[in-house]
């Protein structure tokens, strides 16, 4: 079985765990799986290194809300990102099962629909996918919720200049090593 197989059905398990709480040195093992499957192409050959290039990089905007939602997706389409908006949490663990290496920036906020929140996803996006850059946001007088290290927190209402200058950090900066 080749050892990106292995990953995405060790992933797949793992991410149905995520609102369990899974330990770290589980989290680490699936993100070093990961990493070897996502530089797996490169390894491969040109012709494969050049299929996995045409996947830009993604920016995911997680908001119930649709009026929001469509405010941050337009905001963040004047970057070179490609968005993509969902209203939940399972949503965008969805999009981030599917995508994952791709997504660089996660703007998520903390009340959503479905039975996780913000939180819980920012959990599962520090652990799962440490290489995206985490945005949290909510406008119910949260000064900084209990979120991973990592994540940036922009209180509501959030200015569009701060929005676009994660996603510029998102592209810019390298991402962080897996460890």
């Amino acid at each position: 079985m080749p050892l990106d197989q292995i990953g995405r059905t060790l992933a797949s398990v793992y991410d149905n765990l995520v609102t369990e709480g899974v330990p770290e040195h589980l989290a680490a093992l699936v993100r070093r799986v990961r990493q070897t499957a996502d530089d797996a192409p490169a390894r491969r050959g040109p012709e494969i290194a050049a299929a996995a290039a045409i996947h830009p990089q993604v920016a995911l905007v997680v908001e119930d809300d649709p009026e929001i939602r469509a405010l941050a997706e337009t905001l963040l389409e004047e970057t070179e990102l490609d968005v993509i908006g969902c209203d939940s949490a399972e949503a965008a663990l969805s999009v981030l099962q599917a995508r994952g290496g791709d997504v660089a920036l996660v703007f998520a906020d903390i009340r959503l629909a479905g039975r996780m929140d913000g939180l819980q996803l920012a959990r599962a996006v520090a652990t799962l996918w440490p290489r995206a850059r985490l945005v949290v946001t909510s406008g119910h007088g949260l000064p900084r919720p209990d979120l991973p290290p990592e994540a940036v927190f922009i209180p509501k209402p959030w200015r569009p200049l701060d929005v676009l200058v994660q996603a510029e950090r998102a592209t810019a900066e390298p991402a962080p090593p897996v460890v």
